[in-house]
This record gives C-alpha cells, structure tokens and sequence, in this order.
C-alpha cells in the first residue's frame, strides 16, 4: 500500500500546484497541454495495444465488458459520485458545466488504467517494493497539474478511486501471483490500451463521446478468455 500512498500524495501535490497557478495559465495554453496530452495518451494506447497475442481476445474482453459496464452502469456510477462530490465541495459555475466531474472522470481513468498501475501495485502487495508506483507517481503527479489547471479539484478527488483500486489489487496480490500468466497479461494491457485511446478520444480531444467507464469490466475479461482458452 506504501506505493499507493505515495500515488496519492503526488496527485495532490500536483492538484494543489496546478490550481494555484492555473489562473496564470493561458487559456490557449491550457487547451494546447491538454490535446497534446490527449495525443500522447492515444498513442500510449496504440503501443500497449499491439503487445496482442490475439486481437480477437481483446475484442471478445472489450464487447463483454462493456456489455457488463452498461448493465452495472459504472460510467453513471463515477458521474454520480463527481456530482456528489461537486455538491460537497464545489460550487457550479455560471454555465452550468460539469467541469467538476470531467475532470473526476478523467483522472480516474487515466491514473487507474495501464499496465503500471496493476504490474506495480501487485509488486508492491507481494514483496513491499513500490518502484514501479513511484515511477507511476511522478508521471501523474505532473499529469495532475496540467489538468487540475484546467479541469480543477475533481482531478484531485480522483485519488478516492485510486485507493480502491490500487489498494485493493496491493491487497489480492498474493492470491494473482499464482493465477496471472505473462499471456493473461499481455491482453489485459492490450485491453487497458484500447481503453486509453477510447479516454483520448472522449474526454482529452473531445471527438465522440464514449462512455469508456463502461469498458473497464473488460480489464478482468481479458485474463479470464486467456485462461479458458488454455483449458481447451
């Protein structure tokens, strides 16, 4: 849990520097990190996509979990809970947007999903090494203050999710070591890729809207047609 900790701490850090002084940051500017941001996420996407062994898996995982997603209502879910929390700790603007919970959303996708926030969050629940997460931390910690600066604090709430998340994996780590195969693996993070490009696309460039909360489910499906197929 050390590594999750210390997760956390950045991403606050990197709230409160990003809110203090995003003020000063221009507008253009703010919008210009952001897509560039939204760019490099793509892509990050696209490269954990092609460590595929078979891309039909992946479309198998991605179908079935959002299929799983809608009917649990995850994206509903995490927009209730920014709604909440913008009500507790945060007044609505003039316009009535939800800058609030796109900025909840869209930290607690981008910090959660990836192969570093389970590789290091299960090696630090299985033998207290926290390297992979502190490299994780300071990548979000800056990624925080570019969208704290533009989003504002719901980025920071994030961190809520990010406790259950991580925290948990830390905690069933020793129970994956044995079932977890590098194939189980290798689709899980082609899943979590796709996932990525879909948050680019949704919520940092703004194309289409997705509701990409609703694909998380597929994250544990992927694994999961890996290990019945090798039953087979």
């Amino acid at each position: 849990m050390t590594g999750t900790f210390l997760n956390i701490a950045t991403i606050i850090v990197g709230g409160v520097i990003g809110l203090i002084f995003g003020a000063r940051i221009p507008d253009k500017l703010k919008g210009t990190v952001i897509a560039g941001m939204g760019l490099f996420i793509g892509a990050l996407g696209l490269q954990m996509f092609l460590k595929t062994e078979n891309s039909l898996i992946v479309l198998c995982a991605l179908l079935i979990g959002t299929l799983l997603g809608e009917w649990w209502r995850i994206e509903d879910g995490l927009h209730n809970l920014g709604k909440f929390l913008e009500q507790q700790f945060s007044r609505e603007q003039d316009d009535g947007s939800n800058k609030f919970v796109r900025g909840f959303l869209t930290a607690s996708l981008l910090f959660c999903v990836g192969p570093i926030a389970i590789l290091g969050s299960i090696q630090n629940g299985l033998s207290g090494d926290y390297n992979l997460l502190a490299v994780k931390s300071v990548l979000d910690g800056f990624a925080s203050i570019a969208f704290a600066s533009t989003l504002g604090i719901g980025v920071m709430f994030s961190t809520v999710i990010i406790l259950v998340y991580q925290g948990g994996i830390s905690l069933l780590a020793g129970h994956l070591d044995a079932i977890v195969t590098p194939s189980m693996m290798n689709e899980l993070t082609a899943t979590g890729g796709v996932i990525l490009l879909g948050l680019a696309i949704s919520n940092l460039l703004e194309i289409k809207k997705i509701r990409v909360a609703n694909m998380l489910p597929g994250l544990a499906i992927a694994p999961l047609i890996v290990w019945i197929l090798s039953l087979l």
